[in-house]
């Protein structure tokens, strides 16, 4: 079984999520489906059927956390000690064409937001990158070509 990397930050959000999820959402939405079935015949009940399929939702979401904080394993930069680009790592690429310079996060696959520039470890871009130190030219598959990239800096944070 894999673990599942996370960073202390998304961990502290899973469990008040959970914990929300439990003592709030799960009581409210236990009561709506009670007052529902107070209305009687529930073969065309719309309120029931929302909060049936709500309370499914709530459920598989319950479970998906539960089996997250079951398998994880944090992030922790404050152990590292090599120079090489790694899980937790940002990393500041210049494409070598141009001389544009981006910032990326490589983080776990929960975490990932290409948009915020944090990039799954599992996409093929951080795999590029990964165990690759200051200095290094890597070649990066793009979408339509491959594109050269020098990195910059390495940081853990």
């Amino acid at each position: 079984m894999e673990k599942v990397l996370i960073s202390k930050e998304k961990l502290a959000e899973l469990k008040k999520e959970l914990e929300v999820l439990i003592n709030v959402e799960r009581p409210n939405i236990i009561t709506a489906i009670q007052d529902a079935r107070a209305q009687g015949d529930l073969s065309e009940n719309a309120d029931y059927d929302a909060a049936k399929d709500k309370q499914g939702i709530i459920e598989g979401r319950i479970t998906e956390i539960e089996y997250i904080l079951a398998n994880y394993a944090l992030i922790d930069n404050n152990k590292k000690t090599s120079n090489t680009i790694s899980v937790g790592c940002s990393v500041v690429i210049e494409n070598i064409s141009d001389k544009e310079q981006e910032t990326y996060q490589i983080v776990g696959e929960l975490e990932a937001s290409p948009l915020e520039g944090k990039i799954s470890l599992h996409s093929p871009f951080a795999k590029s990158l990964l165990n690759k130190s200051e200095g290094d030219e890597v070649l990066i598959q793009g979408v339509e070509t491959p594109y050269k990239v020098k990195i910059i800096k390495i940081s853990n944070k």
